[in-house]
């Protein structure tokens, strides 16, 4: 039953990252012409499960040094950190960012500072997880 839960969560991430992307896209079209581009961005979202005590100070640490770490990472905008809130999924936190484009998002998953964070704090500190990196799709 987890399992399907977990499934329904994606793709509800999924579907809110689409019609974000949609919307935003139709937001920016103000000009008068019917010009169909795509938004090249990658939105990379990761949910997690921490080992730590809910609302400990290492929580809150880990939370903090991510944002610190991540942010700092060329390439990396509109970096956001969200606490779960549903009881669909056993997940605790999200991180969501994105990135100009398929060659941004590649440099900051090969940056040192972002391997540096993996190996010695999320490797470490989070014990469950789901990945998600996706783009518009184009409908017409």
């Amino acid at each position: 039953m987890l399992k399907v839960t977990q499934h329904l969560f994606v793709f509800s991430l999924l579907f809110l990252g689409f019609v974000q992307c949609t919307s935003n896209t139709a937001q920016n079209n103000t000009s008068a012409t019917t010009e169909n581009t795509l938004d090249t961005r990658i939105i990379h979202t990761v949910i997690f499960s921490l080992k730590h005590e809910a609302g400990s100070p290492e929580e809150r640490q880990f939370l903090d040094d991510a944002r610190t770490i991540l942010t700092a990472i060329p390439g990396v905008e509109e970096f956001e950190v969200r606490k779960q809130v549903s009881q669909k999924n056993e997940y605790q936190f999200g991180f969501s960012m994105k990135f100009a484009d398929q060659q941004a998002y590649d440099k900051y998953n090969q940056h040192p500072e972002h391997i540096a964070f993996v190996e010695k704090r999320w490797k470490k500190e989070v014990t469950d997880f789901l990945e998600i990196d996706y783009e518009q799709m184009n409908l017409q």
